[in-house]
C-alpha cells in the first residue's frame, strides 16, 4: 500500500512539473508574440502587425545589421547587394540594389515584411505594398537619435523591444564615455574626405559624419556648408591638420598619389587616416563604434 501512494505520489509530481514547464513557456510566447504592434514609419506611415515578422527582406544595411544585433537573423529570408555584415549575410539571398531592386527576386522569397532604407523609391514601395506585401521605411534623423529610432522600430518590430533597448544604452554608455574622452581637448582641424579628383566632396555640418566629428572633439572644417560639395580651394585655404578618408577601394593611397594634395599639412605630417565608413554611414548598432574609431583618430592620447 505504501508503495502504491509512492508511486502517486511521484506521477503527480511529474505531471506539476510538465505542467509549470508549460505554462511558462506559453509565457515566454505571450512575450513574443504581441497583438497588433503599431509604428510609424519615415513616410509616415503607420504599419500595424497582427503578428511578429516570420520571413524579411532587408534593404537597408543599417537595418540588417540591427536584425544581427538584436539576434534575429533567422527572419531574415532577402538582402540587399550592399548588405556585408556580418559577414554570415552573404549566406541570405541578395535581390538587388537598396533603390530598386528586383520585385520577382524578393516575391519569389515570399516575404511578409520588406523593410527599405533612405535610399528606397517610393515606387517600389507602392509596388510591393500592391502585391500584398507589407513595407516598412526606416531612416531616421542625421544624429544618433536617428540610430536609436530605427533600433528600437525594428525590436518593437521583432517583439523583443527589451533587447533594443539595452543595445541603444550600450551604445549611449559609450558616446557619453567618448564625449567626456575629449571634452576638455584642443579641437584639431579635421577634414573627412568623401571623394575627390576634378571634384571635392565632403561631410558639411548638416550631415551626420560632419556632426559626429565635432562629437569626437574634432573641428570639421566643412561644418559651415550644408551638403557634400566643397572646393579645392576651400581645402587648402582650411589647411586640416587630420585627413580621415574611407578604407576601402584604394582611396587612401590614390589620394596621397594626387600631386595637388601633397601641399596640405595632414599630407605632410602623415595625418591621414582611414577608417570605415560603415559604422558611421549606416544607421544601426555600430554607429557608437564610428564615434569612438573617430575620436581615436583626432585625439589617441585619450585612449591610452
Amino acid at each position: 500500500m505504501k508503495n502504491l501512494k509512492r508511486k502517486i505520489l511521484i506521477v503527480i509530481c511529474i505531471i506539476l512539473a510538465f505542467t509549470l514547464v508549460s505554462c511558462n513557456s506559453k509565457k515566454g510566447e505571450n512575450k513574443q508574440v504581441q497583438k497588433n504592434i503599431k509604428i510609424t514609419d519615415s513616410y509616415g506611415k503607420e504599419l500595424t502587425f497582427e503578428k511578429l515578422p516570420e520571413r524579411i527582406v532587408s534593404l537597408s544595411p543599417g537595418a540588417t545589421e540591427t536584425i544581427y544585433a538584436l539576434n534575429k537573423e533567422n527572419t531574415l529570408v532577402g538582402r540587399s547587394d550592399f548588405d556585408d555584415y556580418p559577414a554570415a549575410v552573404s549566406k541570405v539571398k541578395s535581390v538587388g540594389g537598396v533603390k530598386d531592386p528586383s520585385i520577382e527576386k524578393i516575391t519569389e522569397l515570399k516575404p511578409d515584411l520588406v523593410i527599405g532604407g533612405a535610399h528606397f523609391s517610393k515606387d517600389t514601395a507602392k509596388k510591393l505594398e500592391d502585391l500584398g506585401i507589407k513595407v516598412a521605411v526606416l531612416y531616421g534623423s542625421e544624429d544618433l537619435d536617428g540610430a536609436y529610432k530605427n533600433i528600437m522600430d525594428i525590436s518593437t518590430i521583432l517583439g523583443v523591444t527589451e533587447k533594443g533597448q539595452t543595445i541603444v544604452d550600450g551604445m549611449k554608455k559609450k558616446v557619453e564615455s567618448v564625449k567626456n574622452k575629449v571634452k576638455s581637448l584642443n579641437k584639431p582641424k579635421v577634414y573627412y574626405m568623401v571623394d575627390f579628383g576634378k571634384a571635392d566632396f565632403t561631410a558639411g555640418g548638416d550631415t551626420f559624419i560632419g556632426k559626429m566629428i565635432e562629437e569626437a572633439g574634432g573641428d570639421n572644417i566643412a561644418k559651415d556648408i550644408k551638403g557634400w560639395n566643397y572646393s579645392f580651394e576651400k581645402i587648402v585655404e582650411n589647411n586640416p591638420e587630420i585627413i580621415i578618408l574611407s578604407d576601402k577601394f584604394n582611396t587612401k593611397k590614390n589620394f596621397l598619389a594626387t600631386d595637388k594634395y601633397k601641399q596640405l599639412t595632414a599630407v605632410q605630417k602623415n595625418k591621414v587616416y582611414e577608417i570605415d565608413d560603415n559604422t558611421l554611414l549606416r544607421q544601426g548598432p555600430r554607429q557608437a563604434d564610428g564615434l569612438e574609431a573617430l575620436a581615436k583618430i583626432i585625439h589617441p592620447e585619450a585612449f591610452k
